[in-house]
């Protein structure tokens, strides 16, 4: 007798489950993100709603993913732009692409300054 296509399904999920659960520890960013978690810390919700911090955020934004060198996860940083302060948050690859994203936020105009908090994934 050949079994149903739904129970064959389950057979090859219980197989994988321990490899998928393995995989998921690659991905769990719990202790780079430790320092959102206290009050102190600057966060994507800190940022201000004045126009000028808007556009600068913004062109920061641009002038990061628009850098195809830099992988997804440096493209996706966290970012806050507050009186021409950017504060650039979260994992990349290696060191170059930590200084790669702050000297690109640093070339937008109306920052003054760049608060580098990028953390290397290992």
């Amino acid at each position: 007798m050949i079994p149903r296509l739904p129970t064959l399904f389950l057979l090859a999920l219980a197989a994988t489950a321990p490899a998928l659960a393995q995989d998921a520890s690659k991905v769990d960013n719990t202790q780079i993100n430790q320092r959102d978690r206290h009050a102190e810390s600057t966060t994507p919700m800190d940022q201000p709603n004045d126009p000028e911090d808007i556009r600068v955020a913004a062109a920061v934004r641009k002038a990061i993913v628009a850098d195809q060198s830099l992988s997804t996860m440096a493209q996706n940083v966290k970012l806050v732009a507050s009186k021409g302060t950017v504060t650039l948050r979260g994992p990349v690859k290696n060191d170059a692409e930590k200084a790669r994203v702050e000297a690109l936020a640093q070339g937008v105009t109306g920052v003054t300054h760049v608060e580098n908090q990028i953390d290397i994934k290992h």
